[in-house]
């Protein structure tokens, strides 16, 4: 039974900054020329594990497929606090 009074940590270790983007960039844009919502699309596969929510155009399928979808969320979360000057 889990000590439910207590907070676990959780730690990625960090990839360099270009691999993620990279390839959250090469995904939106092949999901963008596909007429697809990349944001719909990027976000059904996060939640669900499942590629095909990513378009095998120019690759994209491959490429999101090398990344762990935690380093998917965590690059859009510190980018999000960022933007928003939280950070």
């Amino acid at each position: 039974m889990q000590d439910l009074g207590s907070t676990q940590h959780f730690s990625v270790q960090s990839e360099p900054e270009t691999g993620v983007k990279l390839v959250l960039a090469a995904v939106y844009e092949a999901l963008t020329e596909k007429g697809y919502n990349p944001v719909n699309q990027i976000v059904g596969y996060i939640m669900s594990g499942d590629p095909t929510y990513i378009t095998s155009h120019n690759n994209a399928r491959s490429l999101i497929m090398k990344v762990e979808r935690d380093e998917l969320v965590e690059e859009l979360l510190e980018s999000y606090i960022k933007k928003n000057g939280w950070k």
